[in-house]
């Protein structure tokens, strides 16, 4: 049965919030400050907070840098996931995705759909992993990062989450890089 296995600890995971738009500032950046609001009060790092526009190198330029640096687990985006002309954020990062997360969309248009029915197909969430790093591309609006906090992330990135989690296999996601390449 899933849940809190209380015998185990809790580990911190140190987690960066990149907001994608073109007309918030950190000052009224609803979205990233509700993801903020949540990584702190589930006693992980907040290591990192942005606004960039909704631009593909912008978005790939930092999410890379993200993800090169040790002091960072985890990269959640927030916004450019729609349909419209500017919306790019999927298409800057899935092409850096060493693993892609099926798994992710498809668990975070159920939890959309129960709320805002048909209309969660308007939106491009996805995950991946970059440079070891997990990265998740969500939708704008606060609902949905709430949504995608409390539905999916706050449990994968709790250690004592069972019968598994993300933070427990975070060192393994270079193992392909130490082992070298493998020969026929």
């Amino acid at each position: 049965m899933a849940g809190i296995n209380e015998s185990r600890s809790f580990i911190p995971v140190r987690i960066a919030v990149l907001t994608v738009s073109d007309t918030r500032s950190l000052a009224d950046d609803k979205s990233g400050r509700t993801l903020a609001d949540r990584i702190i009060e589930a006693g992980h790092i907040l290591a990192a907070r942005d606004v960039v526009t909704d631009d593909r190198d912008k978005i790939r330029d930092t999410v890379l840098a993200w993800s090169r640096d040790k002091n960072i687990d985890v990269v959640i985006t927030t916004g450019g996931t729609g349909f419209t002309g500017r919306d790019v954020t999927p298409e800057a990062l899935e092409p850096m995705f060493e693993k892609r997360m099926d798994g992710f969309s498809e668990v975070f248009h159920r939890i959309s759909y129960d709320k805002i029915g048909t209309s969660t197909i308007q939106s491009r969430a996805t995950g991946g992993v970059v440079n070891a790093t997990f990265v998740f591309v969500l939708p704008g609006s606060p609902g949905a990062c709430k949504d995608a906090w409390d539905g999916i992330l706050k449990a994968q990135l709790d250690y004592r989450h069972m019968p598994c989690n993300f933070v427990e296999i975070m060192p393994r996601l270079d193992e392909h890089l130490r082992r070298g390449k493998s020969t026929p």
